[in-house]
């Protein structure tokens, strides 16, 4: 038996999951944009991987391309969540698995941001459905996010395009 794809992630994790994302749904562009705040917050380096953030001057909340981009990722992010037991394994729509890898390996993206933007998810989730935060749910998205990350470093390679 396979336990690679999708291992560990169990059916109440996956319905803590579900139910979150139901209720941040509608607010995803609000919450991406907090999210990708906080993730610059605590890094604030890590700004210099986003080409419309190196010489932009205008205040980060007010980057016409930042709330599109952080909405696109945290959506990403949550879907991917909700898909894992049912695809078994982690599935991204909009751009594939190798293309992430490739813009995540061309950007310089290391461990260290991958942990910060884990943090920063996880606080952003608490702070959008506090009345539904618990460790159990906390786990849930820390595996689910886990995996993510996990498909996405294992392309992380030079673009063969």
């Amino acid at each position: 038996m396979n336990t690679v794809e999708g291992r560990g992630f169990t059916e109440e994790q996956e319905a803590l999951v579900v139910k979150s994302w139901s209720a941040m749904k509608k607010n995803s562009g609000e919450l991406g944009l907090k999210f990708f705040l906080k993730v610059f917050e605590i890094a604030p380096s890590a700004q210099k991987l986003f080409s419309f953030l190196k010489d932009s001057k205008v205040p980060l909340e007010q980057n016409p391309k930042l709330k599109p981009h952080a909405m696109s990722v945290f959506v990403m992010t949550c879907e991917s969540a909700v898909q894992l037991r049912k695809a078994g394994k982690v599935t991204v729509r909009e751009s594939n698995l190798k293309k992430l890898g490739a813009s995540h390996f061309k950007s310089g993206v290391a461990d260290e941001h991958f942990e910060v933007t884990k943090f920063a998810l996880l606080e952003t989730i608490k702070e959008a459905v506090p009345e539904m935060w618990s460790p159990e749910m906390k786990n849930a998205w820390g595996e689910a996010y886990d995996q993510l990350v996990a498909a996405i470093k294992s392309e992380m390679k030079p673009s063969s395009s």
